[in-house]
């Protein structure tokens, strides 16, 4: 079953739709069991880094991602879900992340553009991963965001160019996806990695 993480601060409503169009099968939980017991997860987030951080503490959500990580299960951070898999966020203060890939999350630059970067832009592919299947280069895609990865090019598996080249979709340990654009809101090709990302989940077999 695949979870998505309530944690007061996710764009659920859309996330959800998103799931329904594909047909697949979710719950919504704020729940430490139904994040143990769960054989894929997606963590949603809109707001600031400190804020998301410290609402996952408060509903005992913290340890359990990372352990349901740590054993494999897919996990994919959307926009601030996807900051939160970093070791740090940057934003108002330094707070630490979930860890799950190594970086830090810092301000956009934008070289003059505007910030919040808000609008369709272009993926560059830049590894070979079966969450791009079906899915080419140049794809555009959905940003709302003031705030990028800072991360090792191991971890990075696309980006896009907004001012400066900016993390678009990054991989840590396992099978931790992170996209810094909403899927949910990306039509077709939103989809198409939703649905790479629950065939990993099928294909899995990852609960212990």
């Amino acid at each position: 079953m695949l979870t998505i993480i309530d944690y007061s601060m996710g764009n659920l409503h859309s996330v959800g739709n998103a799931l329904d169009r594909l047909g697949v099968p979710y719950t919504v939980s704020a729940s430490p069991e139904a994040i143990k017991n769960a054989d894929g997860l997606i963590l949603p987030g809109v707001g600031a880094f400190p804020d998301a951080v410290r609402c996952l503490k408060e509903k005992g959500l913290f340890g359990p991602i990372r352990a349901r990580a740590a054993a494999g299960t897919p996990l994919l951070g959307i926009c601030l879900g996807m900051q939160l898999l970093f070791e740090t966020g940057l934003e108002h203060m330094p707070t630490e992340g979930l860890g799950l890939i190594a970086g830090e999350v810092v301000p956009i630059d934008g070289h003059g553009e505007k910030i919040p970067h808000i609008g369709w832009n272009s993926l560059t592919l830049d590894a070979d991963d079966p969450i791009f299947a079906g899915v080419p280069d140049g794809a555009f895609v959905y940003f709302v965001h003031s705030f990028r990865a800072q991360t090792a090019p191991a971890h990075l598996l696309a980006h896009t160019f907004y001012g400066e080249e900016i993390p678009a979709v990054v991989k840590g340990m396992g099978k931790v996806y992170g996209m810094q654009f909403h899927p949910e809101k990306s039509h077709d090709v939103g989809l198409r990695l939703l649905s790479n990302f629950c065939r990993m989940i099928e294909n899995g077999g990852t609960r212990k």
